[in-house]
């Protein structure tokens, strides 16, 4: 029995090592495939900023000029909403919410709404969705022009009630098999601009989030 324990004992070590090794091994792929998942995302979201707020309409530093925030009436489950402030002369031009309709059809639809100091819509871009390719990927620019019929609008122009789909009695267009998407799309950009309506001026004023440190 001794003899044999011998051979067991390290038969179960080095099994206990090689998942070890896996564990540790698969935990650095995934955090290398997040990292840059992540990067990917931001060069995308730098991009679009300047599809949604011409860079000659600011003179300030954009992507650095930005806040945080929560509010869970407007943005729900919790997220992490970014502001990114576009500047003239010190004075505000835009605002890009960075933010995501929760209830698309496959999962969140990550979207950048721009919203000019007068309250309409500057325009509007996906950054990352699952949904159905063929089906609901129309809500990407480059598959079709539908995301464009944001630019302009605001809370008065539609009336309330045309904030949805036609399916829904609203003014904006569902795709053919695919109404989740986009009404998804619709009430999370409403709520962008219920919620800048109530709160721009604050967005403004509030310090960026990196904001440097200065001693006292």
């Amino acid at each position: 029995m001794k003899a044999a324990a011998g051979p067991l004992w390290r038969s179960a070590a080095a099994l206990g090592l090689v998942a070890i090794l896996g564990t540790s091994l698969l935990t650095g792929i995934d955090r290398l495939t997040v990292d840059r998942i992540a990067e990917q995302e931001r060069r995308m979201v730098l991009e679009q900023l300047g599809q949604i707020v011409a860079p000659d309409r600011y003179d300030n530093a954009l992507h650095d000029d930005y806040v945080t925030f929560r509010d869970e009436r407007y943005f729900p489950q919790g997220q992490e909403v970014t502001a990114f402030r576009a500047r003239h002369d010190g004075r505000p031009v835009a605002v890009i919410l960075r933010f995501d309709a929760v209830d698309g059809y496959n999962g969140r639809i990550r979207l950048l709404v721009g919203i000019d100091s007068d309250s309409r819509v500057a325009g509007v871009r996906v950054v990352t969705h699952r949904e159905t390719p063929g089906l609901g990927d129309g809500i990407e620019r480059a598959k079709s022009d539908w995301i464009l019929g944001f630019t302009g609008k605001s809370l008065t122009s539609p009336a309330p009630s045309g904030w949805a789909v036609r399916r829904d009695g609203g003014e904006f267009d569902q795709f053919t098999g695919a109404t989740i998407t986009p009404r998804a799309v619709v009430e999370a950009v409403q709520r962008a601009l219920e919620y800048f309506e109530m709160n721009g001026p604050a967005l403004f004023d509030a310090f960026p989030d990196n904001r440097q440190e200065t001693a006292s």
